[in-house]
């Protein structure tokens, strides 16, 4: 278990693990934890975090209190709008998919579905070059896309992006007919 501290780095900010990472040290960090899981989970579980292994990527997930329950369900209705609106983008988004913000901003030109999915992202944002800005750097920032090339600004999405998706799947929505 020689990168405890640098999977910890990672994993306690919320951040994933990917295989199919762009960075080496993510994918060298990546087949650590494949290695050695047990190891990994029983020192983490030590410390209060539980080492969860998803479809290709490592996450950490905490025992939460209810108010931390409640503002994760928002940050999940937000997410909920991201996943749907990069599906109307391209609905192969997913692991492994590569893209640039031109390639969505090119779309929203011609696409009037994608236009009514940006009227609910990032509400404070005016511009939809400010909204793809920000929904780029949300995703970077949660570990879902990884900059792939500098020189022509491609993103690839990582195996992470199974967490999210995964998570939307699991919603069940019970609709519910109004009785008088």
């Amino acid at each position: 278990m020689r990168y405890t501290k640098e999977i910890f780095d990672i994993l306690s900010r919320g951040g994933f693990i990917s295989q199919n990472s762009v960075s080496h040290q993510k994918t060298q960090l990546y087949d650590a934890i494949e290695d050695d899981y047990n190891e990994y989970l029983e020192y983490y579980k030590g410390i209060g975090f539980f080492l969860e292994s998803g479809n290709s990527y490592y996450y950490f997930t905490r025992t939460e209190n209810k108010v931390d329950l409640e503002n994760k369900i928002q940050r999940m209705a937000e997410w909920i709008d991201r996943v749907d609106f990069l599906k109307v983008f391209n609905s192969t988004f997913g692991p492994g998919f590569t893209f640039r913000k031109s390639n969505i901003m090119e779309q929203f030109a011609n696409d009037i579905e994608l236009k009514e999915k940006s009227g609910g992202l990032y509400p404070e944002e005016k511009s939809l070059e400010n909204k793809v800005e920000s929904l780029v750097k949300d995703l970077e920032k949660q570990g879902f896309v990884e900059m792939e090339n500098e020189l022509d600004g491609t993103y690839k999405v990582t195996s992470a992006f199974h967490y999210i998706e995964e998570m939307i799947d699991c919603l069940t929505i019970y609709e519910t007919e109004d009785e008088q």
